[in-house]
């Protein structure tokens, strides 16, 4: 009887692993965390271990992944693409240690060295290389055959297409992982769940046209079928892949001794949230080829390597309150306040229900016990409902029709690309008149990438408001300082500061005045286009007479959505006040015409790290302004890193990976006097 009970719950999780493979390979969505599916599969293991009559084809034992998916033709693996065991504390470690150590008959005269290299949180990729010629590239698929993606895989810059190198051997499959950047995938956020979705529905994209338009990335970690390769150690191997032209993780390390194994692993568990890209875990492998060949494999995973998975990133609370945040563009974003916990070394009070759909689509009310998920830099979120917890009195949640902060209509706009109401609401009133959209529009005009007024935070803008000292953004340029030096936690000193950031920033360009308005759907680099065209503020306040705004579809990059935005702006009477008496305080400098031959050509700059005598905006557009270009991250494309005072650390190694030229301010500033 008992025996049958536990040959039915083995049978059982075995269909439930199989679901959650389905999900998680073929579908692209998973439905639980790492921490429910590495449990299960735990479980399963451990059954097995101690009950012999229990072995399924479906077991993790002896499948990788799921069975590739029928819209790409299925090739078998040269080498199959294994699994690995995991490791959740240091006790997992001493006994993958020992494990290793008994099956190779040695106690303690042995000391191994260990390749630590973080586990990317994306999809597996096998490029077969024949002569230096990249000819095939399979995914994962279950291990032993994966799909045909090679068109796709060919779109990815990170992947060299052809290798010259002498020492590259004529027949090799390269491994490695597919992933896109945080940074990037905030952009196509609306339709992914997580970075990983990402890269995995963007490979599986039937043409490779829709592929190339996602800003994919590769990084080589180890090798499949190879001849001819003439190298000992991991450590070597992961130095050759860089001198072959693959990208590599900067944050691999050769290690000996698990105590430092574990040091290593807190340590880049600290530096996870700063990354951009997202890791669940640090990989070890034994660096000597010699060893890893002894050891060899158990069912579909190798004796020698073992993947030490981070600790959750997820926890459970309770939702306390729903409110409803409103953004300068009106739009109506639903935030749950939850009793605080904390999640990786964080306190988080706070959760995105993102928009009225989501909060449909999950039926979460106030009172629920939810799963909170918070990865990286990504905003705290609710994963889930636990309806078994809920009261029998909670009611649904009902998304306001009217804005809460001035009673105007919300309303869903109309996609005419989608053909389909837009998931945010917004709230309907235009210019200032509502106080909540007033608010963040004055944040968005005083921030960095618009005025830049240094010590006019969010906090100041929100003070001031409260204190009816400013309504419109021109009242910055007329404030009463008197009245300030009489607030509390201000002092002659702290409001002659004040004064100086302010007077500081009453000469700006163009293009950043135009960005500060926070007209919709007009980011910078839309301002930029427009301030070259119209190339000063005389002209774009005459836009309000000439009602010329058709002539701006012409400007290559600016499309019907963006003029229809100003449209509007222009439309309402406190918007042309606020441009008109802006124009007669402050001196918006006209747009500077960039030569194609400037002195900095084809080059390509980041900046790190404070500036001194000159803000980070300004020593941008001195780049522009000289033909240079400026790129947001670490990568192959850039040429010169400029570093302030505190640069990031991060940023500084990988360009040192990279071998990117690092400059100083002064040597930088240097190269602009040599080159005029």
């Amino acid at each position: 009887m008992i025996k049958k009970k536990i040959e039915k719950d083995y049978n059982k999780k075995i269909q439930r692993l199989i679901k959650l493979n389905k999900y998680y390979y073929e579908y692209n969505n998973p439905i639980v965390d790492d921490k429910e599916y590495d449990a299960l599969k735990k479980d399963i293991l451990d059954l097995e271990s101690k009950y012999s009559n229990l072995k399924s084809k479906n077991s993790p034992s002896l499948i990788v992944g799921f069975k590739p998916s029928k819209n790409f033709k299925k090739v078998s693996h040269r080498v199959p693409m294994l699994s690995l065991a995991n490791a959740f504390d240091q006790d997992d470690l001493n006994n993958f240690e020992k494990k290793i150590m008994n099956y190779l008959n040695q106690k303690d005269n042995l000391e191994i060295e260990y390749s630590a290299e973080p586990k990317i949180d994306g999809i597996s990729a096998s490029l077969s290389y024949a002569n230096g010629n990249f000819v095939t590239g399979l995914s994962r698929g279950d291990g032993k055959e994966g799909e045909d993606i090679t068109e796709n895989l060919k779109t990815i810059s990170d992947i060299p297409k052809k290798i010259s190198s002498k020492d590259f051997p004529n027949d090799i499959e390269i491994r490695g992982e597919i992933f896109i950047q945080n940074e990037d995938f905030k952009k196509l956020s609306s339709k992914f769940a997580n970075p990983r979705n990402a890269a995995s529905g963007s490979l599986r994209q039937k043409n490779p046209l829709e592929t190339k338009k996602i800003p994919l990335k590769f990084i080589a970690y180890t090798f499949g079928y190879e001849k001819g390769l003439e190298i000992s150690k991991q450590s070597e191997f992961l130095k050759k892949l860089k001198e072959w032209g693959f990208k590599t993780n900067p944050l691999n390390k050769t290690i000996k001794g698990i105590k430092n194994l574990i040091k290593n692993y807190e340590e880049i568990e600290n530096k996870r949230g700063n990354l951009n890209f997202d890791i669940d875990g640090v990989v070890y492998k034994v660096n000597d080829f010699k060893l890893q060949k002894r050891l060899g494999n158990i069912a579909n995973a190798p004796r020698w390597a073992v993947a030490h998975k981070f600790s959750a990133n997820n926890g459970i609370s309770k939702i306390e309150n729903i409110e409803i945040q409103i953004g300068r563009t009106g739009a109506l974003t639903p935030v749950a306040k939850i009793k605080p916990i904390n999640i990786g070394g964080v306190v988080v009070s706070n959760a995105t229900l993102h928009n009225e759909e989501e909060i449909r689509r999950k039926d979460i009310r106030v009172g629920d016990t939810v799963l909170i998920e918070r990865a990286g830099d990504v905003i705290p979120h609710v994963i889930s409902v636990d309806l078994k917890q809920r009261n029998d009195k909670s009611k649904k949640f009902v998304f306001p029709l009217k804005c809460p902060s001035c009673g105007s209509k919300t309303i869903k706009e109309y996609n005419s690309i989608t053909k389909k109401e837009d998931a945010v609401r917004r709230c309907t009133s235009e210019g200032f008149a509502c106080e909540k959209i007033a608010i963040e529009k004055i944040k968005h005009f005083v921030s960095k990438e618009a005025f830049n007024i240094d010590g006019f935070g969010k906090k100041i803008v929100e003070n001031f408001w409260r204190l009816n000292l400013i309504r419109l953004p021109q009242d910055i340029f007329k404030l009463d300082y008197s009245v300030i030096e009489n607030l509390d936690g201000w002092g002659k000193q702290s409001v002659s500061n004040l004064k100086y950031s302010i007077n500081t920033k009453k000469t700006i360009p163009f293009e950043k005045f135009i960005f500060s308005l926070g007209i919709r759907h007009i980011g910078l680099e839309n301002a930029k286009l427009i301030s070259k065209n119209l190339l000063s503020i005389k002209n774009f306040l005459l836009l309000s007479k000439t009602k010329k705004f058709d002539d701006l579809i012409n400007i290559d990059g600016i499309g019907e959505t963006q003029v229809s935005s100003i449209k509007s702006f222009f439309s309402n009477i406190t918007n042309l006040k606020v441009l008109t008496e802006l124009s007669e305080l402050i001196n918006v400098k006209d747009a500077v015409l960039v030569k194609s031959n400037g002195l900095l050509s084809n080059k390509t700059f980041m900046i790190t790290g404070k500036l001194q005598g000159i803000s980070r905006a300004e020593a941008k557009s001195l780049i522009e302004e000289n033909s240079g270009s400026i790129i947001s991250n670490v990568s192959n494309r850039l040429d010169y890193l400029i570093t302030g005072e505190k640069p990031t650390k991060r940023k500084i190694d990988a360009a040192k990976d990279l071998k990117v030229k690092i400059l100083s301010q002064a040597e930088w500033i240097k190269m602009l006097n040599k080159t005029s």
